[in-house]
């Protein structure tokens, strides 16, 4: 069905087949991964920023030493931000390898048959560069495509409507994003997975806004890209593998 609530409901199918039995193991990895990385992440700011600040307040006079504590929210604050911009992209890349194997996985236990080519770890090791570069390249289209959409922000009257070409703009990335997974695994070029997704734009994009905004919510995106990929799957198995 094409309607973006359909979509919707993929997202949140995701969310159900990711503490499946049998699929969790493909979830829990590149999850350890992901919150290593944004730990380690924080914990390098911080430390680096510690040290800037040793090195800021002998230069302050004594009247403005109160302000420490402003700065530190202000780092605190600017390093949300930067994580939650930055967090998806790098996670995404590290966790691309895993993320075809959960496809494979889901829908295997959606369909109950197996795929046609030999999947499983020997072919995510196989894959492993290839894969990788296939995650560049996305990055590449997503700027490519960013700054035309950024600019509208700029243009007097242009820009009221420019956060919501945005959204969709974003939930149109995302929908591309993951259901390369599945559709990936079945050998289909990103030409074509654009042009299937595009035959059922809607649904699309209802799948990809729920991704977008599900992005926001702290803590809680750290299974958005599991539940998207087990959500996209099951949309590939459901409207778009026949």
């Amino acid at each position: 069905m094409n309607n973006p609530f359909s979509g919707i409901l993929y997202f949140f199918q995701g969310l159900r087949l990711i503490v499946q039995p049998g699929l969790r193991r493909y979830v829990m990895i590149p999850l350890l991964i992901n919150v290593s990385l944004f730990g380690g992440l924080m914990w390098f700011g911080a430390s680096q920023f510690e040290v800037f600040m040793h090195w800021l307040m002998p230069e302050f006079p004594e009247w403005l030493q109160w302000a420490e504590w402003l700065l530190w929210v202000v780092f605190a604050v600017s390093a949300l931000l930067i994580l939650f911009f930055t967090f998806s992209l790098l996670a995404n890349i590290v966790a691309a390898p895993f993320n075809g194997l959960l496809a494979e996985a889901v829908e295997i236990h959606l369909s109950g048959e197996r795929m046609d080519s030999a999947g499983g770890w020997q072919k995510m090791l196989r894959e492993l560069l290839p894969t990788i570069i296939d995650e560049l390249r996305k990055l590449l289209y997503l700027l490519m495509w960013s700054v035309p959409f950024l600019l509208l922000f700029l243009i007097p009257v242009i820009n009221l409507i420019a956060p919501f070409t945005w959204l969709a703009f974003s939930a149109w990335m995302l929908a591309v994003e993951y259901a390369d997974y599945p559709m990936g695994n079945h050998g289909l070029r990103s030409d074509e997975q654009k042009q299937r997704l595009g035959n059922k734009r809607l649904l699309s994009l209802g799948f990809g806004g729920a991704v977008t905004v599900a992005t926001m919510i702290p803590v809680f995106n750290f299974l958005v890209m599991p539940a998207a990929v087990a959500g996209a799957t099951a949309m590939w198995v459901k409207q778009f593998k026949d």
